[in-house]
């Protein structure tokens, strides 16, 4: 015989609770019987919260005692805390799996002999190129984290978000090898720069602060990914203006 929860969340026509609907995802797939309870207006979910003495709505009940929240939800069928919290390196991990992939697509489907060399340009180029976008999606915020740790941009602010204009256009350039000897050399100051920064802040200061890489706002924490990051930029700058020398 399942255990009955019953969990109270708010559903209105304006604003459907995202905590409400992972919580009943939780409960029907650990096999409970639920009787879904809905807060169908503010008011309503504002006198539950009152009367009942809690913070926040869902709230759900197991066997008819009340067991909290989503986290306490999470807690009770030994999940641990939710997949959203904390230092993360899935957005990363993301943006260069996909840029991988992209870059093999591209190497595969290109006139003549498959090149390792080839797919190794457009996997640097295409992910200059997503982490730039990730950056320019909220410039404010990317600045930010960026000071924090950049010796460029400790020095002179508007350069935290140039960097995010000049790391995407860059990465566009570099995939169509266009002006090669003037994007190289550029690219091989600013990635150095940031290697070295990386290297101080985390290495030799030893400070906890999460990357900038991905834009702002971000969990992954600064570390060997961002220094292998501008060392892959710097590794690539080098191989294209040598390139363009022929």
């Amino acid at each position: 015989m399942s255990k009955k929860a019953t969990i109270y969340r708010m559903v209105t026509p304006k604003h459907l609770c995202p905590w409400g609907i992972k919580a009943l995802d939780l409960l029907r797939r650990a096999g409970f019987e639920i009787e879904d309870r809905h807060l169908e207006s503010e008011e309503a979910n504002q006198a539950y919260k009152e009367e009942q003495g809690v913070s926040e709505t869902p709230q759900i009940y197991i066997e008819g005692e009340r067991l909290g929240g989503y986290d306490d939800l999470r807690e009770y069928l030994g999940k641990g805390p939710d997949p959203s919290e904390g230092k993360t390196y899935q957005t990363i991990v993301a943006v260069f799996s996909v840029s991988f992939a992209m870059a093999a697509a591209t190497a595969s489907a290109a006139d003549g002999p498959f090149s390792w060399i080839g797919l190794l340009e457009k996997f640097v180029a295409f992910s200059m190129c997503v982490l730039g976008i990730l950056k320019l999606q909220d410039l404010k915020s990317f600045a930010t984290g960026f000071v924090q740790y950049d010796l460029i941009a400790q020095r002179f602010v508007p350069y935290a978000s140039l960097y995010a204009f000049v790391e995407a256009g860059a990465g566009a350039l570099m995939i169509g090898h266009i002006a090669s000897l003037f994007v190289a050399p550029l690219v091989l100051l600013l990635s150095s720069v940031g290697a070295i920064s990386v290297f101080k802040a985390v290495y030799l200061e030893k400070r906890d602060l999460n990357c900038a890489c991905v834009g702002g706002g971000s969990k992954v924490p600064l570390g060997f990914v961002s220094l292998t990051e501008n060392l892959m930029m710097m590794a690539m700058a080098v191989w294209m203006f040598l390139k363009a020398l022929g």
